[in-house]
């Protein structure tokens, strides 16, 4: 018979640590820092930019008698080409200015002033491509109020 085995513990020499290591982690850091200082003044690109040369353009004094240009005013109220419109009937308005025209010359431009409200200019927005404008302009400064054309 053999003898009786003793059990065999083994414990370990130091006790495990909890806490993280973060040198490693400063030590990747650093090093893409680095990486990154050296790299960043390479990266600057300059874009070549050609200016024109100062150009006298001669402004038109009247835009062309066919273009329709709908004024938001500050009221709510639309004018298309100078003839104050009601914003129930803007739709059918400028759909009877627009429907003799073929799609590729449906052209509406809009300009707001100052003091009309976000909520009308995208109503005049909308309602123009509703009434089947193709092309759709922003007008910062508006033109001269054209004569009034008859459909």
């Amino acid at each position: 018979m053999r003898g009786i085995r003793k059990p065999v513990v083994v414990r370990p020499a130091i006790e495990a640590k909890h806490d993280i290591n973060v040198t490693p982690l400063v030590d990747v850091v650093l090093v893409l820092l680095i990486i990154f200082m050296v790299v960043m003044p390479l990266m600057e690109k300059d874009l070549a930019v050609r200016i024109p040369e100062n150009e006298q353009a001669e402004p038109e004094e009247q835009p062309p008698p066919d273009q329709i240009v709908v004024r938001v005013v500050s009221s709510g109220a639309f004018e298309i080409n100078g003839e104050t419109t009601a914003p129930e009937s803007y739709v059918e308005a400028l759909h009877t200015r627009l429907a003799s025209r073929s799609p590729a010359d449906r052209i509406v431009f809009v300009s707001p002033e100052d003091e009309a409200s976000y909520k009308k200019l995208v109503e005049a927005l909308d309602g123009a491509r509703r009434a089947g404008a193709e092309t759709l302009g922003m007008v910062a400064e508006p033109p001269p109020v054209p004569a009034p054309v008859t459909p």
